[in-house]
């Protein structure tokens, strides 16, 4: 990674309230230069320019950081070149990581990284995540994804999976927050509720990344579509 793109991931974190420390950093260059290589051999994401990684894979997964805490199970659904889970397991090395896609030529892409970069109790499974209920049932603190359209329908698959007192995100664009309010209802019959909804400006590009955060309504504050601007 280039000094200007290293310190374009240092800005990056900084505006998001993250200081990278150097081993990071290191961790994040050794990264970059495994998607470069395996991109060039096989598609694993059509982002290819570095500084259009370091922005719109790794500090948009950072993101995550506002709502995941620093130890616990996350799985990752729909992964892809394990983003978001691959930029959280570096920042949180005690959180436990479950990352799972169903192309597998991404989940040999994640097992070889997480070799490289040594990361411990991180898992790439290949696999739907629907056949992942009896495995981990009630499992996982967080539940998160980038590759849902529909939050419905990734309530529907994660809510197996998830500890009673844990929570739902996903990540959406800049209409997050009309999409949770049009999901209000459907998810409310799965017994959950939408908790809250961030709206954080990503650093340089000033896009707009919306968190939903959702519980199972037993477990939820009553803080449906409080919303903070980051």
């Amino acid at each position: 990674m280039k000094r200007e793109i290293r310190e374009l991931l240092v800005q990056g974190g900084n505006q998001l309230g993250i200081e990278l420390k150097s081993q990071e950093v290191v961790k994040f260059s050794e990264l970059s230069a495994e998607l470069n290589k395996w991109n060039k051999k096989i598609n694993l994401t059509s982002i290819r320019d570095d500084s259009d990684v370091v922005l719109k894979h790794f500090i948009d997964s950072l993101s995550l950081l506002k709502v995941i805490g620093k130890e616990g199970r996350l799985l990752d659904v729909g992964s892809g070149g394990g983003f978001p889970a691959i930029p959280l397991k570096i920042m949180l090395p005690l959180l436990s990581v479950v990352s799972v896609d169903a192309v597998e030529k991404k989940i040999l892409f994640q097992r070889h990284v997480a070799r490289i970069l040594r990361l411990h109790d991180f898992s790439a499974l290949h696999a739907r995540v629907e056949e992942l209920s009896l495995r981990y049932p009630l499992h996982f603190n967080w539940i998160v994804s980038r590759a849902f359209s529909d939050i419905p329908a990734f309530v529907r698959i994660a809510l197996p999976l998830l500890k009673d007192n844990g929570c739902i995100v996903a990540m959406k664009g800049k209409k997050g927050k009309e999409e949770a309010v049009a999901a209000e209802k459907e998810c409310l019959e799965m017994g959950v509720a939408v908790t809250a909804v961030l709206d954080i400006t990503l650093p340089v590009t000033g896009a707009t990344r919306c968190l939903v955060l959702m519980q199972k309504r037993e477990w939820s504050q009553g803080n449906i579509h409080s919303k903070k601007t980051i």
